[in-house]
């Protein structure tokens, strides 16, 4: 989560808010009828049931397995859904890289978060295995959608483990470069400084990848 360069009391009644709202059954949610004057494209939105709701937008990474190299960034307006809307968009970015030549088979490490059934259905049509961290205790409110052939295979358990190394090109984006909170305004220009903070981060993480010669 970015924060934006406004704070909750920016945000005032909208001045011809919709008929219907976005929520479940159109029901009008705070970003329906309230805009901050501000920042009209932040929204206020926290990351859990006791946290506090700030103004603020969500930054998204995808990363490879191997060395934990930034492949895609961007960034989104703060919403439940985002991360897995803006997940399923930069994989479908890679696959129309990859149409020129041989499609191969993909996976997608990701954690709990993700494990939702529209979200792995879709990774399928898009022929990417779903390697998405599971409930150790599924329930009717929070099943596991994987196949036991997706979760079986040692790449599963190599998915799971080298996840987490988006979080360090997070942690850095964050505090290194500075981009816990933003001082521009719109989602156009914070998603071009993220996108410029993930270019950096991957240089500084190529530079000690490549062999120092003799």
């Amino acid at each position: 989560m970015i924060e934006a360069w406004a704070n909750r009391k920016s945000f005032q009644p909208k001045q011809d808010p919709p008929e219907r709202g976005s929520g479940y059954g159109g029901a009008k949610l705070l970003r329906d009828t309230h805009e901050s004057k501000t920042d009209p494209e932040a929204r206020l939105f926290k990351r859990s049931r006791v946290g506090e709701a700030r103004a603020s937008y969500l930054g998204h990474l995808l990363t490879e397995n191997r060395h934990g190299l930034i492949v895609k960034a961007c960034v989104t307006q703060s919403a439940t859904r985002a991360e897995r809307e803006a997940g399923l968009q930069m994989v479908q970015a890679l696959q129309r890289v990859q149409e020129k030549g041989e499609v191969q088979a993909i996976t997608l490490g990701g954690d709990k978060a993700y494990q939702e059934e529209r979200f792995i259905s879709s990774l399928r049509a898009l022929r990417v295995i779903p390697h998405i961290a599971e409930y150790a205790k599924p329930s009717w409110q929070w099943p596991n959608w994987l196949t036991s052939s997706e979760r079986g295979p040692l790449g599963y358990a190599l998915s799971q483990r080298k996840r987490k190394l988006v979080e360090k090109a997070f942690a850095w984006i964050k505090f290194v470069a500075g981009l816990r909170r933003t001082k521009l305004r719109g989602r156009r220009r914070v998603d071009w400084i993220f996108r410029l903070a993930a270019a950096a981060c991957n240089l500084i993480r190529l530079a000690k990848l490549i062999p120092v010669s003799a």
